[in-house]
């Protein structure tokens, strides 16, 4: 059984048991959240697809830890016209892991 849902912008394929790294959740560590943009959910019966959403489907998953990714470089240069600036960016992430689809 699987589900397709969005979270902070992007959408995800999951199963009971993933562990995803997705956009920070403004939720405690051990906290359990529920996602309820559900598009998509696979049953043993087939597939139930939403317009856009399926009607009374959520996914919960739990609050493993919230951290940062790794530092992506930013440089732009300019030729000639002694132009250099230098920027780091560490995106912040939030680790769950799914527990439960209910469709």
């Amino acid at each position: 059984m699987y589900a397709i849902i969005e979270t902070g912008g992007k959408q995800y394929k999951v199963q009971e048991g993933d562990v995803l790294y997705i956009e920070k959740l403004n939720a405690a560590e051990g906290e359990v959240v529920s996602f309820d943009r559900v598009f998509l959910v696979s049953k043993e019966s087939g597939l139930v697809v939403g317009a856009p959403l399926v009607a009374g489907a959520s996914v919960s998953a739990k609050v493993e830890k919230h951290g940062k990714g790794a530092k992506v470089i930013v440089y732009k240069y300019k030729p000639k016209k002694n132009y250099h600036k230098k920027q780091g960016h560490r995106q912040p992430y939030t680790r769950v892991v799914v527990e439960k689809i209910q469709a």
